[in-house]
């Protein structure tokens, strides 16, 4: 078995806050993703929508699409509005070779509001979670049959946020629903990675490396801080830079014989963490640890 590793745009150019980032150009994203030792970057907002412009640029730098999110609004959309609305990003995934959808609803999602607590998020009662599962599976199939699979993202302020959420949903969606895991955001939400990893593994898909800073996490939930007030305050950060010791973990995935992606990301201001530093701070960290699981890295 082999991990490929790959990295997420979001510290260079923030999607949700133009502001951070936003005169970075994509292609000083690509060249320093390059330059850290990934093989692979996921989909981004400045990235070209058109295959015939994308796969050259990934290629000019010997890149490849490793996914790329998603936000599904499920709880109000029909499956096959839904199926409408995802149709470009599928043609596309599919033409680049991506892996899979990383899928996430965000439906009353407060991810994005700087004025909404996290205790705020939506939740679903039992009867709207029955309809939402039904819902999934229906998708899940449907994109398996694409072969373009999705592979859901638990997230920090929507309806599945905790490992709770995350087991209920695997519990009760057919086996084409796959799970992205977030070690970032299930470490926010008071979960457990490594149990999700041991009792799930034949469900795991993708896995976001997304690290935490103890402290600022800390004063996040004593405080009661918006999504966005969290990161902004430095919450989130490169493996080798927060409290996450992957080494357990990716032990699970040795054991599991796991051989899909495993991306960096962490939501920075690039202003004060350079996306070039932490890239390879991330990169090598995860190197020395896949190294001591005697996890080999597959090279382009």
């Amino acid at each position: 078995m082999s991990v490929k590793l790959g990295v997420a745009p979001i510290a260079w150019s923030n999607d949700d806050m133009p502001e951070l980032g936003g005169d970075t150009s994509l292609e000083q994203c690509l060249k320093e993703a390059n330059e850290a030792g990934y093989i692979g970057i996921e989909f981004g907002g400045k990235f070209p929508k058109k295959s015939s412009e994308l796969i050259p640029k990934l290629d000019q730098f010997n890149l490849k699409l490793c996914s790329g999110w998603y936000g599904a609004n499920l709880r109000k959309n029909s499956v096959e509005e839904e199926k409408k609305s995802i149709q470009e990003q599928l043609d596309l995934f599919k033409d680049c070779d991506a892996p899979c959808i990383v899928f996430a609803e965000v439906s009353g999602s407060i991810q994005g509001d700087p004025n909404r607590k996290l205790s705020t998020r939506p939740q679903m009662e039992r009867d709207e979670w029955q309809k939402f599962c039904e819902k999934i599976s229906e998708l899940g199939k449907y994109l398996e049959d694409e072969g373009m699979p999705l592979a859901y993202h638990h997230h920090m302020g929507t309806v599945i946020e905790t490992q709770k959420d995350t087991e209920r949903l695997i519990e009760n969606t057919h086996e084409s629903v796959k799970l992205t895991l977030d070690t970032g955001h299930m470490l926010f939400a008071k979960g457990d990675s490594k149990y999700i990893l041991q009792n799930y593994h034949e469900r795991i898909l993708h896995v976001h490396c997304k690290d935490i800073r103890k402290q600022v996490l800390e004063k996040s939930l004593k405080e009661d801080l918006s999504f966005r007030g969290a990161f902004l305050e430095g919450a989130f950060t490169v493996p080798g830079d927060g409290c996450i010791d992957y080494q357990p973990l990716f032990n699970v995935l040795k054991n599991n014989n796991y051989s899909g992606w495993l991306v960096v990301e962490a939501e920075q201001d690039p202003a004060k963490a350079n996306p070039l530093e932490y890239a390879k701070i991330g990169h090598n960290y995860l190197t020395d640890t896949l190294k001591k699981s005697e996890i080999e890295i597959y090279k382009n």
